[in-house]
């Protein structure tokens, strides 16, 4: 699939913070992936969640991206302008009785939960719920029994029952915001997006994202989810362990660090080139297949 299609790719931050150094190095993946085809990497800005959002943080990303040389095509494409796209879509699922309103806290399902091997599965309590609840309500998804099986392009086959191992998803939470795996799915489809390079720690959700393509008719992008960095204690790098924002003053120098992360092995000569020469050699160069059946990578600088 990913050799007959022209490549579509794209990158979606969330503005709750600059930048850090494992979003870039995720964001070069992706763009040398579609780079290397000749194809198109697009900018996608999760902004739906929007208590979390801070102020500057989208022109930040943008600002960033550009002092790294990694330049998107098209326009950037913003989740919070598609709200009434994601609800039409919600509606027709409801309509045909595939969603339900539940009522569940992450509270009373961890009480009840107890004892149980499986404590993340949610357990249907809502499911034959037929009236709409007086009280706040997410909307979660049914999830049937079939089988979800994909090839991961770095990670290998994948499988995975739904039901068993997810139980029934949220799509909409209880404060009206459109839940990230459902928008991801509609947004791709939307932007013709066929190539998605991620992280490992991501591998998990595409189940989920597969079902909702399956169910709402939509083609099934190729995957690509390549090993996170990790701090000393093999943590990984993110806003929620404090990652700091990555510098701008050497952008050549990350990239040259980060091109050795993803084991692209950069000349040494390069070491000091400008990044428009770092990424010309990188897109020539691109090997994917050095990190097969890798899911971290430790970071020193």
């Amino acid at each position: 699939m990913l050799d007959k299609q022209p490549a579509i790719g794209r990158f979606a931050p969330s503005p709750t913070g600059p930048l850090h150094l494992g979003s870039i190095y995720t964001a070069l993946a992706g763009f040398l992936q579609a780079r290397s085809q000749q194809g198109l990497w697009l900018l996608r800005i999760d902004d739906l969640d929007s208590p979390r959002n801070v102020k500057g943080s989208a022109d930040s990303i943008l600002k960033t991206l550009e002092a790294f040389g990694l330049y998107w095509d098209g326009d950037v494409y913003y989740q919070s302008r598609h709200i009434d796209i994601y609800n039409d879509v919600i509606s027709d699922l409801q309509t045909n009785k595939l969603v339900y309103p539940c009522t569940c806290s992450r509270k009373t399902l961890t009480a009840g939960d107890r004892g149980q091997s499986q404590s993340d599965v949610y357990p249907g309590i809502c499911r034959e719920r037929q009236t709409l609840p007086d009280v706040p309500y997410a909307l979660r998804i049914k999830a049937d029994k079939r089988i979800i099986t994909f090839q991961d392009k770095l990670q290998g086959p994948v499988s995975h029952n739904l039901a068993e191992q997810d139980g029934d998803f949220i799509v909409k939470r209880k404060d009206r915001i459109i839940a990230y795996q459902f928008a991801v799915v509609i947004d791709d489809d939307l932007q013709h997006v066929n190539q998605i390079v991620r992280g490992f720690d991501l591998l998990d959700e595409t189940p989920k994202q597969m079902y909702l393509q399956q169910l709402l008719g939509f083609h099934t992008p190729g995957y690509m989810h390549v090993p996170v960095i990790v701090d000393e204690q093999g943590y990984k790098l993110s806003k929620q362990t404090q990652a700091m924002a990555v510098g701008l003053t050497s952008p050549h120098r990350v990239i040259f660090e980060l091109l050795a992360l993803l084991k692209q092995n950069p000349p040494i000569e390069l070491q000091q080139a400008p990044v428009s020469e770092l990424l010309s050699w990188a897109v020539e160069h691109w090997n994917p297949d050095v990190l097969k059946n890798a899911h971290a990578v430790s970071c020193d600088f």
